[in-house]
């Protein structure tokens, strides 16, 4: 019975180290290969002006002395706001909407550079309305009376174009998207995976955490993500965690909206006014709206930030750094507002574009959506933004639907110890494996030898 023990024992024991060897095999196997083909490939921006169709091309074409910015309408056809009609019939021509204006762009511009010339006020904000041709000045509930004050006296300054008017709530950061990541500074999102070509990055927001800021993905800092290794704010507002791994993993390019659920992103633009556009955060979930003006200006408490996207999007505290996207294309990442998703509000949001560009980083999309990888050409995606065609804008969605991948939640054992990471664990298992068949070769030989030593003196003692 002894030693039909003994058997058992070693047999498993050899059961085991094989199977170790086995399995640290395929894991460092699996993060070789991993290394070799990333699951998903680099974008490069798409062209912004392309993004605007045929509308920005007229602006470009006419210019800004003789323009007022364009939009689209409930239509989905283009708009063009000139300050002549020779301007108005070379855009009628071209098969778009013209609407003649008083102010053109550079009266406009001349007017918000009025405005920031001015002593700064925090808790205001302003933006050109291209459908109105004016300049429209917010200022929220924290601005006080004397600097209302103040602030209209600059306004009338300028002309009768410069509409001023006071919201309910206050322009926040909105620090605390789509997946949380968390610091000891609060609780942030997840905006879009990017990369430099040799390591994969979380593009979110800058006031979410200076350079140096460590990120996790869950409450108890079990899960660590990365490090924030380049931060802009205010002036801009976006900043780059480098994952501690090196690699985004699976699912880098899908963004949740909920219920896990996801979008594919296909690449970068612009977005035009009067696109629909939507925003996933972690607090409120998936919302969406319009885009109401571009290239904004917020005076924050911490700061004033410019070069905006201005939307009609609710957002509340905890979307910070979410993503911006209509049709699967990128186009910003959450900076902050005012109001919330009950009583509704104005948010605002750092273009995605000028973030890659400021960061020399490349937006990160599946590989049959690359283009030829990495070093492609420019070339559009297979699901283009609402900005173009004639569809109402109103017909936008958010893109092609996709599942949401990525942390330990649901994971196979398997799973995780085959995970693209675990090369070194994974050869550790293997070192331990043969050290366990060794072990057991020689104290299987060494019970043989005892035994053998028994029965001889037990023969011949």
């Amino acid at each position: 019975m002894r030693h039909a023990r003994r058997r058992v024992v070693r047999r498993v024991t050899r059961l085991a180290a094989v199977g170790g060897l086995l399995l640290g095999g395929a894991m460092a196997a699996q993060a070789a290969m991993a290394s070799e083909t990333p699951p998903a490939s680099a974008r490069p921006l798409r062209s912004a002006g392309a993004e605007g169709g045929p509308g920005a091309a007229l602006v470009a074409r006419l210019g800004t002395a003789r323009t007022a910015g364009s939009w689209l309408g409930a239509d989905g056809r283009p708009v063009v706001a000139v300050t002549d009609e020779r301007a108005a019939r070379t855009v009628r021509g071209a098969g778009a909407e013209a609407k003649v204006v008083a102010h053109s762009m550079d009266e406009l511009k001349s007017a918000t550079g009025t405005l920031s010339s001015a002593p700064r006020v925090a808790g205001t904000a302003w933006a050109v309305d291209y459908r109105t041709n004016r300049v429209v000045v917010r200022a929220d509930r924290t601005v006080s009376a004397a600097d209302w004050s103040r602030m209209s006296r600059v306004a009338s300054g300028i002309g009768g174009f410069v509409h001023m008017e006071r919201t309910k709530g206050a322009f926040t950061a909105r620090l605390n998207g789509a997946q949380p990541i968390l610091s000891t500074g609060g609780r942030c999102s997840a905006g879009f995976n990017v990369t430099d070509g040799q390591r994969d990055f979380i593009l979110t927001a800058g006031h979410c955490g200076p350079a140096g800021s460590t990120w996790f993905a869950d409450n108890g800092g079990d899960r660590r993500l990365g490090t924030t290794v380049n931060s802009a704010f205010p002036g801009s507002d976006f900043s780059l965690v480098r994952y501690d791994s090196g690699r985004a993993g699976p699912g880098a390019d899908v963004v949740a909206v909920g219920g896990g659920k996801g979008v594919r992103i296909t690449g970068a633009a612009d977005p035009s006014v009067g696109q629909r556009v939507f925003r996933s955060g972690s607090t409120s979930g998936l919302h969406d709206g319009r885009v109401t003006a571009l290239n904004a200006t917020v005076n924050y408490p911490e700061g004033t930030v410019t070069g905006l996207i201005e939307t009609d999007v609710c957002a509340e505290p905890g979307d910070s750094g979410g993503p911006l996207f209509s049709e699967g294309v990128a186009l910003g990442v959450t900076s902050g507002g005012s109001g919330d998703c009950t009583t509704g509000g104005t948010t605002f949001f750092q273009p995605v574009t000028k973030a890659l560009t400021a960061l020399n980083v490349r937006l990160l999309v599946s590989a049959g959506n690359a283009g030829g990888g990495q070093g492609a050409a420019s070339s559009p995606a297979p699901s283009a933004p609402a900005s173009r065609g004639a569809a109402a804008p109103s017909a936008a969605s958010p893109g092609s639907a996709a599942p949401v991948t990525g942390g330990d939640e649901g994971r196979t054992l398997l799973a995780r110890l085959t995970d693209t990471r675990t090369v070194g664990p994974g050869l550790l298992v293997v070192a331990g494996s043969l050290i366990a068949l060794v072990a057991t070769r020689y104290i299987r030989s060494e019970q043989d030898r005892r035994a053998y030593q028994r029965h001889y003196s037990a023969t011949w003692g």
